[in-house]
């Protein structure tokens, strides 16, 4: 007899609560980057890695603007925090609490994510800021009954600034646990006769683009980058994309459940 499951898997699900009546936006990863739109052609944004870095994942955003400035002292007084506007909430958001040039900013959430699952918690990936650095922290959210705290450290003396809307924090869902079964093996590419005959034929495709490019083939300036990775396709057989690769991240949006 064939029994058949009639019990549908229950979707997973990133609880958020938020800490705070008005909490801080959260979005879906946004792909575009100043840095990257101030190029010609807006050229980064045809690595598709940088593209998927940076929406895979939700942002935070900062509830309104502010400035803080560092005099370089061990003490929690020796950052200055100035608000763009007065805001009678601002230390629940925004403080020097371990002192040392370390700012520290509230997420107002407390997180909680299906067993196994935990949360990595950054700045936005390739949203450069100068003078300050994004710290990374990795949180059980699965049983966590508190919220975390998103820190950025400055990197020298100096002043920075946050924008109303900037990401200040980046989350992202890792089965952590699953990492220490990995078993890194170094072998050489000979071991591997497909990977090998695949990687030859990409570096011979690479070069013979590149010299063209080089030399001016109209061809070669027309097609302007090569788009192997983008379209999930190997040299040797340029046909469909594998139905696992992905060029485009389409992460939802919260919900009030």
């Amino acid at each position: 007899m064939i029994m058949v499951d009639t019990v549908k898997t229950r979707p997973l699900e990133l609880e958020c609560y938020p800490m705070t009546a008005r909490p801080p936006d959260l979005v879906p990863g946004r792909q575009s980057r100043n840095w990257m739109d101030a190029f010609i052609s807006r050229h980064p944004y045809r690595c598709l890695p940088l593209n998927m870095a940076n929406t895979t994942g939700w942002e935070i955003l900062c509830p309104f603007g502010f400035s803080a400035e560092w005099n370089g002292g061990p003490r929690q007084e020796d950052i200055v925090i100035t608000p763009d506007r007065p805001q009678h909430d601002l230390d629940h958001f925004v403080t020097s609490h371990f002192s040392r040039g370390v700012l520290t900013m509230h997420p107002q959430y407390l997180f909680r994510t299906p067993p196994g699952w935990g949360m990595m918690c950054s700045g936005s990936p390739n949203h450069v800021k100068d003078g300050i650095q994004p710290l990374v922290g990795l949180i059980e959210t699965d049983w966590l009954p508190f919220p975390f705290t998103m820190n950025w450290i400055f990197t020298r003396p100096g002043r920075i600034t946050f924008e109303k809307g900037e990401p200040f924090c980046f989350i992202n869902l890792i089965e952590h646990k699953k990492v220490e079964q990995f078993q890194p093996i170094i072998r050489t590419l000979d071991s591997n006769p497909v990977m090998k005959g695949q990687f030859e034929a990409w570096n011979r495709a690479r070069t013979d683009f590149n010299q063209r490019l080089a030399g001016g083939d109209p061809d070669a300036a027309k097609e302007a980058w090569q788009r192997y990775y983008f379209k999930g396709e190997v040299p040797e057989a340029l046909g469909t994309a594998p139905a696992t690769h992905s060029n485009k991240r389409r992460l939802k949006s919260p919900r009030v459940g």
